[in-house]
């Protein structure tokens, strides 16, 4: 036995325990860390204090430097803030320069960051292990928590992402009806699942042509894009149409009288399944989501963020006799290590259980003063803006030329150049807005009415200064 090895003995086994002093996980900077106190495995950034220098150096190890390419500012100019913590409405750099936060996780974090409720169902639940492999109490009382609020989902499956629920729910839809025929809508996005990586035509029904390098033709021969806010012609080739009932990846675009409705019928007509992808809108509207918002029911339901309580989670629910189809009851395969990961399913009871009807209520109240404010704001800088709201979501159209944005269409009219100049004055002002043109605007129970003035406040200055660059 060498000096660097121990031995730990129990009734049954004896195992070698290396203690070797060789190095693990090391500092990013080990005079810097030391000095600030930072530890290699749970860093903060607080040896490296500087956006750029850790946005460079991570740009050698990961591919763009980030691990979802909008976080890349591409869309935006500059470099993106790299973010040590957060608290409530706020997210702090590495620099130690804190922003009032409408990102909010893309929607995943609904109660604030490091809400009281989130942060102790995840410490109480750590120490009894990160993952097993087998059922869990918590898998089961997150699916009755979906099905008890959201009706259509007479049985829940979970999972690990959005994006893996959207492709599930596809393959599901193929397994019940027998049919390959997927359709969906130019301007929705639904994860990065080969067969929805589509490219939509302009005001036209485009069948099978990738959005992406890397999807093969074949992945999406069966993917037909259709504008939104009209209903399809449907055959009986088709096995579904997936669609978000609030479009909100292109701004928050809702669905116009009969939209959702004319689906329903459209699939009835002809057997085919409806899957609403309410990875955004799911717990994020009300405790329905959309479907109970417009009073649409789907066959198939997504859902994501919310449900996590901002920790990585994907789910669908839907009829029983449609959700009996998925493996081991039915021919249709799912499985996954993580699947119903006892963290994430203590961190999503633990937001459900805060979400009443009177947080959703007061939700709406102040996306609508936020909304009113930014565009009073906005308009009194002569920088031209509209805040579209439905319900607890709010979105940017920026430029005079965009109008009412009801399709794709319509939002790609929106002035990116414009937007661009807002962020970066918005950023400077302290406020933390998606580095995207077409994202939402994410309001949630840690922006107080003095948190959303003080946003409001700085609006008026951001449009002040973007008016001026777009001037020069």
């Amino acid at each position: 036995m060498t000096d660097d090895t121990r031995i730990a003995t129990d009734t049954s086994t004896s195992i070698a325990i290396s203690t070797s002093t060789a190095p693990g996980i090391p500092p990013c900077d080990a005079d810097r860390c030391a000095a600030a106190g930072c530890t290699p495995t749970i860093c903060v950034g607080a040896g490296l204090a500087s956006n750029h220098e850790m946005f460079e150096r991570s740009k050698r190890a990961i591919p763009g430097g980030v691990n979802s390419s909008i976080r890349a500012f591409k869309s935006v100019g500059g470099e993106p803030y790299v973010v040590a913590k957060a608290s409530g409405a706020t997210i702090t750099d590495v620099e130690g320069t804190t922003y009032f936060d409408l990102v909010q996780s893309y929607g995943a974090v609904i109660l604030g960051h490091a809400h009281p409720a989130i942060t102790e169902a995840v410490t109480a639940a750590v120490v009894d292990g990160t993952s097993y492999g087998a059922p869990t109490p918590r898998e089961m009382k997150l699916a009755e928590a979906i099905s008890e609020r959201v009706p259509s989902c007479e049985r829940v499956r979970l999972m690990n992402s959005g994006t893996e629920a959207t492709s599930t729910a596809v393959r599901l839809a193929r397994g019940v009806t027998g049919r390959d025929r997927i359709i969906t809508f130019a301007g929705n996005f639904h994860g990065a699942t080969d067969a929805l990586l589509v490219a939509g035509g302009s005001g036209v029904a485009t069948l099978g042509l990738a959005g992406t390098a890397g999807v093969p033709d074949g992945a999406v021969a069966e993917t037909m894009v259709v504008p939104y806010n009209v209903v399809p012609e449907l055959d009986e080739n088709v096995a579904a149409i997936i669609v978000e009932p609030v479009a909100a990846n292109m701004g928050v675009v809702a669905p116009v009288p009969g939209f959702l409705q004319g689906l329903r019928d459209a699939c009835d007509r002809v057997g085919a399944l409806l899957i609403f992808d309410e990875v955004i809108t799911g717990f994020r509207l009300g405790s329905g989501g959309a479907q109970a918002k417009y009073d649409v029911r789907p066959d198939i339901t997504c859902f994501g963020k919310v449900i996590g309580g901002g920790l990585p989670i994907g789910s669908i629910g839907g009829r029983a006799d449609i959700m009996e189809h998925l493996s081991p009851l039915g021919p249709v395969f799912h499985a996954g290590t993580l699947s119903g990961n006892p963290l994430a399913t203590a961190a999503g009871l633990a937001a459900l259980d805060q979400l009443t009807e009177d947080v959703y209520m007061e939700l709406m109240a102040r996306a609508r003063h936020l909304a009113a404010g930014m565009r009073d704001a906005c308009a009194a800088e002569g920088f031209v803006a509209s805040f579209p709201v439905v319900g607890t979501l709010m979105g940017i159209v920026c430029g005079s030329d965009a109008g009412i944005v009801r399709n794709f269409d319509d939002a790609k009219r929106t002035d990116e150049a414009a937007y661009s100049a807002f962020f970066q004055a918005m950023l400077a002002e302290g406020v933390a807005m998606a580095p995207g043109a077409y994202e939402a605007i994410f309001v949630g129970v840690g922006h107080t009415d003095a948190v959303i003035d003080r946003i409001i406040d700085a609006t008026g200055r951001a449009a002040r200064t973007a008016a001026a660059m777009l001037g020069s």
